[in-house]
This record gives C-alpha cells, structure tokens and sequence, in this order.
C-alpha cells in the first residue's frame, strides 16, 4: 500500500488555494481592496506557520486516501505563497498610499500568476528552478 510523499501537497487541495487566491484577488481589485487583506493574513500565516488553513479547510473535502493524488512539493508551495503574500502586500501597501496603478498591477500579478498556475503553468516553480540552477551552476564554478 503505498503512502503519501513526505512533506507533499495533494494536488487538490493545491488548486483549491490557487483558486482561493484568485478568487479573493478578483473581489479585491473590483469590490474591495480591503478584501486583499483575507489571502495576504492567510498567506502571512502560510509563511510563518508553513500550515495554509485554505488547504487544511480543503481536507476533509477529498473523497479518496490523500495518498492517491498526485503529489505536489510543499516547500515549492511555501515558495509561491511567499511570492504571492509579498506581492499582496505590496498592492495592499500601494493602495494604502493611493497608487492605485502600482496596486492593481501587484495584485493583478497575483491573479495572473494564480490563474496561469491553474491552467497548469507555474511561473513560481520556472523561478525558483532558476534560482536552484543559478546557486548549483555557482556552485560548480567555485568547486572547478
């Protein structure tokens, strides 16, 4: 019997906080501003806790064994949610001090990066492999 991979999201639950997050964008860009405050709290909560209560409220919601989704990494989760949360931040923060333009382009990034995310493309994931090809390629370069 096979178990669920260490330290994996399933990839429900996963898609559940994509949609969350561009749902709430959304109402907060054309309801609300204020309503960005609900993902960049949770998303703040996310990145400190490394517990994201959109997928912990999304649990019990699965109809079969955690372990028969396909698995998605928890720590390229955390990264993305970092990169939402600081973008969230910063429309809120924008906002606040009415640039509005800065704003809507921040939290737009977010909706656009959570949105192409669910049509199966992760612009957080292309970075952060990047980044690690940087740091290994660096590496290699002072070990040569």
């Amino acid at each position: 019997m096979s178990q669920q991979i260490p330290n994996s999201i399933p990839k429900p639950l996963v898609t559940t906080n994509q949609v969350f997050i561009v749902v709430t964008s959304l109402l907060g860009v054309f309801v609300n501003t204020n309503i960005l405050f609900i993902p960049f709290i949770l998303g703040l909560f996310t990145v400190i806790t490394k517990v994201n209560p959109v997928v912990m409220l999304g649990k019990p919601f699965l109809r079969k064994p955690l372990h028969t989704y396909h698995p998605e990494d928890k720590d390229q989760q955390i990264f993305n949610q970092w990169i939402a949360t600081i973008s969230l931040g910063l429309a809120l923060l924008f906002f606040y001090l009415g640039w509005n333009v800065a704003g809507y382009i921040f939290a737009g990034m977010v909706i656009a990066a959570s949105g192409i995310a669910l049509t199966g493309f992760c612009i957080g994931c292309w970075i952060r492999f990047q980044y690690q090809m940087w740091k290994h390629r660096r590496k290699m370069a002072k070990n040569a």
